[in-house]
């Protein structure tokens, strides 16, 4: 059951419930199995998974984008799920759905097989990202969604992190036990989560909508930004092991090691770019975050030694869950007031972003096939997509209106 909500002096609601934590663990457990271990955990295994000749490298970068092709296709289908069927049911399927799926890629029987496992991995990563964090975010006051968000996508991180540590333990058993721990680890989450979930759509009480038009302009800019964002990443999310460990000879064991650095700085990237957020606002805060993630994207085409990569896998792991508060943040900056339209552009938000990350990554693996593994040349396509957001975001701030 959710907890009782009243309203302050200001018309805000508040959440007096003890159980509250719970529906937090709940959807940061959501956001581990579905985001951090769903998607994040293939990469430390790929330079395993083609030295074991379950695939070739090419044909296992293929394998990765099937994971954020399924992604597209989950955050298409989530909120039209959760108008029909129940939102908590929805959640607990695709968990114990996501955490099948890495028992089932235990097994090569083929491309087929592993792609339609991959695709559903991602299917399910997609719904958890549109309906868990809101679901739980609507019993929360106002005040108090900007941490309890953060703490809810840290869930990202602590999910790359654990991959990135366990990984390397768990192929010294072989390559499928790898994959049955890490499927025993999301049935352990998802157990954790199945009761916590808070009870009731629409606890916390929204303000009537007012008068202000919302700024279509500028709404459409963010989806152009939070897109090419999504295809900046690609090179990181799914070639950085792959680079280290077989680009530049250092082996899987050292690749992991700055995998767990990504999965450090994804965990703690977004409690920090909400407090950057607080300070300076969502949108200076936004254009902030596509400077230094031009940067960081770069680095790696660069190789200026390994206290460079170390910082670039970093930064760029903050901001891959970092942005996604400081997009929610300035999607409720461009439409205060409007909490219905407000979830719709999280939608089309979600969605754009999975389209262009998928297309990016079947675009760069093929690329890569067709450039005879050329990882440098990634790296500065990622970085000219930062680019290209941040100038999109420098002339739609330039014109359009001032609030």
């Amino acid at each position: 059951m959710a907890g009782t909500i009243i309203l302050d002096r200001d018309g805000n609601s508040s959440e007096r419930s003890p159980h509250m934590w719970r529906a937090i663990l709940s959807a940061f457990c959501a956001s581990l199995i579905g985001i951090g271990l769903a998607r994040f955990a293939y990469t430390p295994l790929l330079p395993a998974i083609v030295d074991a000749h379950w695939f070739e490298a090419s044909t296992a970068a293929y394998l990765s984008a099937a994971n954020l092709a399924g992604y597209l296709a989950g955050a298409l289908i989530g909120r039209p799920l959760a108008a029909r069927f129940s939102t908590i049911a929805i959640l607990r399927i695709t968990m114990a759905l996501a955490t099948f799926t890495f028992f089932a890629c235990a097994y090569p029987l083929g491309f087929a097989w592993f792609f339609a496992w991959r695709f559903v991995a991602g299917l399910a990563g997609g719904t958890l990202m549109v309906l868990a964090a809101p679901t739980v975010l609507a019993h929360v006051a106002p005040a108090r969604r900007g941490l309890t968000g953060g703490a809810i996508f840290m869930g990202i991180g602590a999910g790359i992190a654990a991959s990135g540590t366990l990984a390397p333990l768990l192929l010294q058993q072989g390559l499928r036990q790898a994959w049955f721990g890490l499927g025993a680890l999301s049935l352990l989450l998802t157990a954790a989560a199945w009761t916590g979930w808070p009870r009731g759509e629409n606890a916390v009480g929204q303000p009537a909508q007012s008068g202000h038009a919302p700024r279509t302009a500028s709404l459409r800019a963010l989806y152009a930004e939070y897109a090419l964002n999504a295809a900046g990443w690609v090179p990181h999310m799914i070639f950085l092991v792959d680079f280290v460990a077989r680009g530049l000879g250092e082996g899987v064991e050292v690749g992991a090691l700055y995998w767990v650095v990504f999965g450090i700085g994804a965990t703690i990237g977004p409690l920090l770019a909400g407090h950057l957020a607080d300070r300076i606002g969502f949108g200076a805060a936004l254009r902030t975050a596509f400077l230094l993630e031009a940067v960081a994207v770069a680095l790696p085409a660069g190789v200026m030694g390994q206290p460079w990569l170390i910082a670039s896998s970093l930064v760029v792991g903050a901001f891959v869950t970092g942005t996604v508060p400081l997009v929610i943040g300035r999607i409720h900056e461009l439409l205060p007031h409007h909490p219905a339209q407000q979830k719709r552009a999280w939608s089309l938000a979600t969605v754009w972003f999975a389209l262009f990350q998928a297309g990016a990554a079947y675009a760069l693996s093929f690329l890569f096939a067709q450039s005879g593994g050329n990882y440098r040349l990634l790296f500065v396509i990622g970085s000219a997509a930062m680019i290209l957001a941040l100038a999109i975001d420098l002339i739609a701030n330039r014109s359009g209106p001032r609030r």
